[in-house]
This record gives C-alpha cells, sequence and structure tokens, in this order.
C-alpha cells in the first residue's frame, strides 16, 4: 500500500472500465464516473496518511499519547459524518455478540499497529519507518495463507526475496545490520504485522458494513486500547501550547478521519490491486516532508534499497 507509477494503474483503470461493452453506455459512464472519484479519493487518501509521520515527530507528547489523541480526536469529525450522512448510507446493524466482536477487533489491530509505528518514528528515520511499515501487504498474502490456507505462488515467493533484499540495502548492506537503528527498523516491521492484521479484519467487514460503521467502531475501540499505555506510561499526556494541539488535531482530522476514511471508501469501488497506489504515494510523501521540514536526507543507498523494497511489495502483490 503505498509507492510507484500511479499513471500507469490509472490506464489501467479506464482500460478495465471503457473496454466492459457488455454494460449498456450509460451504466459504462456512470461506474467510469465512480471509479475516477474513488481513484481521485484513494490518491488523496494516500497523500493524507503521507503526512502523519510529520505529525508524530513534531508532536509534544510522546508516541503512545500521540496515537491515542490521533484516534481519539478522530472520533469527532467521524461522528459528525455518520451523523449527517446517516439518510443516506445503506448500512446493517451487527446482529450479536459476534458481530460487534468482529467490529471491535480492527480496532485492536489498529491500535497495535499505531503504538509499534509511533514508537519506530522516534527510533528511526521517518523514510526507513514508513517504508518498512508498508511491508503490510506480504503479511497480509502470509496470513491469508496461514489462516484461510490462500495459494501462495512463485511471483509473491520471488517478490518476498526482493523486498528483503531491498531492506538489507536499505540499510547499507549485510554489515550495517547492526547500527542502532536496527530496533527501530524492525519495530516498524512488527507494526506492518499488526497492519496486515488490520487489513485481514476490514476485509471481512467492508462486504456488510459501511464505511462509517466501520471507521467508528474500529477507531473507538484503538482509542479505548491506547488509553491505558498513554495514560500510565508516558511522561505528558496532553500538549501545553497551541502548536502542541494542532500537531494532534492535524494527524488525527487530516492523517486518520480524512485518510483513512478515503481509502476504505475507495476500496469499495476499486479492484484491491488499486490499494497499490498508496504503497507507491505514502512513502514518497513522508520521505520529501521529512526531508524539507525536519531535513533527513536521503542518501543514494537508502534511495536504492527502497526502490527495491517497493519493487519486491509491487511483485508480491501480482503474485
Amino acid at each position: 500500500m503505498r509507492y510507484r507509477a500511479a499513471a500507469l494503474c490509472s490506464a489501467d483503470l479506464l482500460d478495465s472500465t471503457v473496454s466492459d461493452t457488455a454494460l449498456p453506455s450509460s451504466s459504462s459512464r456512470s461506474s467510469s464516473s465512480a471509479n475516477r472519484v474513488a481513484l481521485a479519493a484513494l490518491l488523496i487518501g494516500g497523500a493524507a496518511i503521507g503526512g502523519s509521520p510529520i505529525f508524530v515527530r513534531l508532536s509534544e507528547v510522546g508516541p503512545m499519547a500521540t496515537a491515542f489523541w490521533r484516534v481519539a480526536l478522530a472520533l469527532l469529525p467521524l461522528l459528525i459524518w455518520a451523523k449527517a450522512t446517516e439518510k443516506t448510507v445503506t448500512d446493517s446493524r451487527p446482529a450479536g455478540l459476534a458481530d460487534y466482536g468482529l467490529l471491535v477487533l480492527p480496532g485492536v489491530f489498529l491500535a497495535a499497529d499505531l503504538a509499534a509505528w509511533h514508537l519506530a518514528l522516534h527510533m528511526t528515520s521517518v523514510a526507513n519507518a514508513t517504508l518498512l511499515a508498508n511491508l503490510a501487504p506480504i503479511f497480509v498474502t502470509l496470513g491469508s495463507w496461514v489462516l484461510f490456507r490462500a495459494h501462495v505462488s512463485g511471483v509473491f515467493i520471488a517478490g518476498l526475496a526482493t523486498a528483503l533484499a531491498g531492506v538489507v540495502i536499505l540499510k547499507g548492506g549485510p554489515a550495517a545490520l547492526g547500527d542502532g537503528r536496527l530496533a527501530g527498523d524492525a519495530t516498524a516491521a512488527v507494526a506492518a504485522v499488526f497492519y496486515a492484521g488490520y487489513i485481514l479484519s476490514i476485509g471481512r467487514l467492508r462486504s456488510r458494513f459501511s464505511t462509517n460503521r466501520i471507521m467508528i467502531w474500529s477507531t473507538a475501540s484503538a482509542a479505548v486500547c491506547m488509553f491505558p499505555l498513554a495514560f500510565f506510561f508516558e511522561d505528558s499526556f496532553m500538549p501545553t501550547a497551541l502548536f502542541g494541539w494542532a500537531m494532534l488535531f492535524g494527524l488525527a482530522f487530516i492523517s486518520h478521519a480524512g485518510g483513512q476514511a478515503l481509502i476504505i471508501y475507495a476500496l469499495a469501488f476499486l479492484p484491491p490491486a488499486f490499494s497499490s497506489l498508496t504503497l507507491l504515494l505514502q512513502p514518497v510523501v513522508a520521505a520529501i516532508l521529512a526531508w524539507l521540514l525536519l531535513s533527513e536526507p536521503v542518501g543514494l543507498m537508502q534511495a536504492i534499497g527502497g526502490a527495491v523494497v517497493l519493487a519486491g511489495i509491487l511483485i508480491a502483490r501480482r503474485g
């Protein structure tokens, strides 16, 4: 989910919508229009999430408190939007405890993902943390294989090997794997595992429940999970200056509520493969913003390693 040529993907999307001659022309035009809107939502959502590491780094409170406020404050726009669209959204209500459990589960994974990733952002570079957290698609496939016995192709194995080789290059070669940032990079990879769980659990819900319901339940349950970590284990729970609150509100409103909702909306209209657009976009946005705002340069070896990791992820997704 985050890097490469969006132009190629949009061309594929337009080809697929235009070539569907079995549909009436008016339906084709309507479908093409909906797909274009969804594609725009996916790109904007990916860019919004790409800016989230900057908000985390500039936050006045620690990584756990930042993660808590990210999801807690995001509930405000989500609830307002749900109320405003309740008469126009087709949705089904949870039928029992099992459904409520399924709605809570993504939030548990999301809390673990945010805790690990926010911690990684303070232990390694923004570019490394964002890139390694985007190994999630590989873990999604591995999880599908373990849990649902999904077929794993040779193409996926080749992509996995390529991505792992890219991680070694990213670190500067085998001799550099023991540097001080290895723990931060490993924490970012752990975040990718939890994000894969979030994606897998969301996938089971999206066909039954609306974006509003999924976002509210997952965000609220993530806030409940994050609260004790933020309150008891952070030195500072609340910002003391307006700038600190601005960073938290930007993270909650722009990156979480805005970015995540746009991506979940888009996935209801686009094939799953198009989620790779956000893989192409988010780390690029994060690296550029980190260079401009945090003075974090991207070296040649890091750029090559990042490109190899992204190539491996895209190959794995095709498999």
